[in-house]
Parts: structure tokens; C-alpha cells; sequence
């Protein structure tokens, strides 16, 4: 028999939770457009190889976290796990290089089998925001005044701190490569399974780790700040003086890393205590080496992402919305004629709602339920005068209005309250 529940690690979104998800993909909707980002809109799948080359074959998500299957064709397909690789696909497969820098921005599910917990689920859901194309550093400024106001417009800014580290560029990474080898190679058997694989494929990887006995191993592991060359640590400068310059507090965390080659410079996280453990709600970072890794010309990009549930579970409640209007048509007669009043106010842009079963009293008791404003009462002693009876749900009062006057009423009522 079908299990009528959702799937462990999934979840129905209706209610105060929807309103929470729609109050803040509205509010970063509204903000990418501010900036000058185009919406962009990828396939919930892709081909299996555009995530293992991207994110690595020694990664957690390719090699536990990822749902893969093959289709009737024969195809390694993978609901998305992520964004970024599935927009730097759509951004060569496109021929969006043709355009210069371009600013792009979406929303949607993501896909991970991992183990369900407060604010993260098997199917969850990410803001993004990229920009391809610049290799300065005022594009990593600019992403990270997007995210900065995206959180003070949330009301939640004073919850979260941001934390920011340099990878340095290509030299620099290659460096500390050798170090971290060198340092690990002499404690290789205390280290985990996996990242003794790490070791000998990316030792970088093993800066993510989170196995205990590695994580003991990382407190005396080398810092990448000890490898960066003039060039990177200039580029670091930049992008904190800029970052200072808009008034945004960070501190400079060298302990943020991301283990994967084609990340360079600017890693940051966005992370609060708000929820309990120090969780990170958005984090980014630039990828100069990502195009190249899948086959393109080298090109530059910054970006990051967010995890709407975390920053939906931050927020204050939003107000439930109040419809405006409750048609009461009393009779079959009434009923016909409000179907087409109520479209027309419907047309006009008024939230209205009919109510069709039960007596008047119950149904102006279920019209103050439902917060809304006025009660339109439309029986047959209304028909017969042409007219309809008008009453006001927060003070009582009620009035008789033609009904070819309705439309003039509420928009002289409504838009003066």
C-alpha cells in the first residue's frame, strides 16, 4: 500500500512556511534586479559527468550524497546537487560569453541524500547569484554587497557574521598543495579512510573533513596565508577594503577553505548561531578554474549561494495576507450574479473570496475568519432593489451600494484606508 506521507527528508510547504519561502525569494527577486542580475532558469537534471567533474570524484556529494539514475536511453543523469556547475553549463552551452560579464541569478530544489536536520532536508532550495566574465575584484565586492543587503532587508543581518579567506591564485594553491602534502604524509596513518585517498588525489579535500581525528590533525596544518603570493594577497586587500568600505563586519577566517582546484581567491561564508549549532545560511567564493575544468575557455566567475529554508527559519513571521473582500451571495439567483462581480472585482485587483454553503451568520463568521475587510451581501432583496449590501468587518457598520457603483466603492474605500 502507498505510504501517504512524503518521502524522509522531504516536505509539503503550505501555510506560515510558504509565506516565510515566498518573503524571502520575493525580497531577493526584487534585490538581483536592483543590481542588474537576469534570471536564469537551469534543468533540475543534468548529466551525471557536468557534477562528478565539477565537484570532484573524492567529494562527499559525488560519491555519497548525489541522486544519479539512468534514464531509458542510456544516459547518467543527477538531480542537481548544487548551482553553480549547472550555470556555468548553461552559460557555455548558451554562448552567454558572447555578452561580456554577465549577472545571473535563480532559485529552485537542489537534491542531496544526506541526513535530514533542522533547516536541511533531502530536497532543499537555493537562492544563487553569479557573475561570469570579470576577473576583478570589485565583482567579488559586488556579490557580497547583494548578499549583505539580502540580509539586512531580511531583518536578520545583526544574526550573521560574515566569515572570509583568500585561496590565493593558481601559484599559491600549487604551494600549499606541497605543504599540506609534505604535513600529511607524516601523519597519514592517523587520518580517516577518505582522506587518505584525499591525500594522494586533492590533500586540499581533507581541509573539509570532518571526521574528528582529521579535524584534531588540521589544528597544526599548514595556512594557506603563508603561501600566497604578492599578486593574490594584493587581490585579498582589495576585496576586504571594499568590503570595509560598504560597512560590512567580517572577520578574516583562515580556516575557510574549499578543497576543489578550480575555487581561487575569495572564499566566504555567511554564518549565524541563531539556529542552534553555527550553521553557515550562504557562502560563495570565485572559480576562475570551473569553465576550463568542464571543457570551456578559461573565464572567471564569482558567486554564491543560499539555503532558503535557514534563512526562511531566521526571519520574522510575515503578515498572513488580508483578502479585501468576502462575497455572501444568498440564493442561486444572488449566486449567478456574484460569479461575475466577483471577477470583475477579481480584474480590478482586489483579493476577494466567495462563500457558498451555510447561512449568513455563518458565513460572516467564517469572512471575519479569514481577516478580510468588507463582507458583499448579495441576496434577493438586494436583487430586487439593484444594489448590495456592504459590510464593514472591522467596525460593524454596513451600507447599501448600486450594484453598477461596487467597483467605484471599494476603489474610493480601498485605496484612501
Amino acid at each position: 500500500m502507498t505510504k501517504l506521507q512524503p518521502v524522509r527528508g522531504t516536505r509539503d510547504i503550505f501555510g506560515e512556511d510558504i509565506r516565510r519561502f515566498s518573503y524571502v525569494t520575493d525580497a531577493f527577486r526584487r534585490i538581483a534586479g536592483t543590481y542588474g542580475f537576469d534570471e536564469i532558469i537551469t534543468p533540475i537534471f543534468e548529466f551525471t559527468d557536468v557534477f562528478k567533474r565539477t565537484l570532484g570524484d573524492t567529494s562527499d556529494v559525488v560519491t555519497k550524497e548525489m541522486y544519479s539514475f539512468e534514464d531509458r536511453s542510456g544516459e547518467m543523469l543527477t538531480l542537481r546537487p548544487e548551482y553553480t556547475a549547472g550555470i556555468a553549463r548553461a552559460y557555455m552551452s548558451n554562448g552567454l560569453a558572447q555578452q561580456g560579464v554577465v549577472r545571473l541569478f535563480g532559485y529552485g530544489p537542489m537534491f542531496r541524500y544526506e541526513r535530514p536536520q533542522k533547516g536541511r532536508y533531502r530536497q532543499f532550495h537555493q537562492l544563487d547569484a553569479e557573475i561570469i566574465g570579470a576577473a576583478e575584484p570589485m565583482a567579488d565586492i559586488e556579490l557580497l554587497a547583494l548578499a549583505w543587503q539580502l540580509l539586512n532587508d531580511l531583518g536578520i543581518a545583526g544574526d550573521i557574521k560574515l566569515h572570509l579567506n583568500s585561496l590565493g591564485d593558481p601559484e599559491s594553491r600549487s604551494a600549499y598543495r606541497a605543504a599540506l602534502v609534505d604535513y600529511f604524509s607524516v601523519h597519514e596513518q592517523k587520518l580517516s579512510e577518505d582522506s587518505r585517498v584525499r591525500l594522494h588525489k586533492n590533500p586540499m579535500r581533507i581541509l573539509d573533513s570532518k571526521d574528528h581525528g582529521d579535524r584534531t590533525l588540521l589544528a597544526d596544518a599548514p595556512r594557506i596565508s603563508d603561501y600566497l603570493t604578492t599578486g593574490a594577497k594584493d587581490f585579498f586587500a582589495r576585496v576586504c577594503d571594499g568590503v570595509t568600505a560598504l560597512g560590512i563586519p567580517f572577520v578574516h577566517d583562515e580556516k575557510l577553505v574549499r578543497g576543489l582546484d578550480y575555487y581561487t581567491h575569495t572564499a566566504f561564508e555567511f554564518i549565524t548561531d541563531a539556529l542552534g549549532a553555527q550553521g553557515t545560511v550562504l557562502a560563495g567564493g570565485r572559480y576562475d578554474g570551473l569553465m576550463e575544468m568542464m571543457g570551456g575557455t578559461s573565464t572567471p566567475g564569482v558567486g554564491w549561494a543560499a539555503g532558503i529554508e535557514r534563512l526562511a527559519m531566521l526571519i520574522a513571521e510575515p503578515d498572513k495576507p488580508r483578502p479585501a473582500i468576502a462575497m455572501i451571495p444568498l440564493g442561486e439567483r444572488a449566486e449567478q450574479h456574484a460569479l461575475s462581480l466577483v471577477q470583475e472585482l477579481r480584474a480590478a485587483g482586489y483579493s476577494t473570496g466567495m462563500d457558498y454553503k451555510g447561512n449568513m451568520k455563518r458565513r460572516l463568521n467564517r469572512a471575519a475568519k479569514s481577516a478580510a475587510r468588507f463582507a458583499l451581501i448579495l441576496g434577493d432583496d438586494e436583487l430586487e432593489n439593484n444594489v448590495a449590501t456592504i459590510r464593514n468587518l472591522d467596525s460593524g457598520t454596513q451600507e447599501e451600494v448600486a450594484l453598477d457603483q461596487i467597483l467605484a466603492y471599494f476603489s474610493a474605500t480601498l485605496t484612501s484606508s
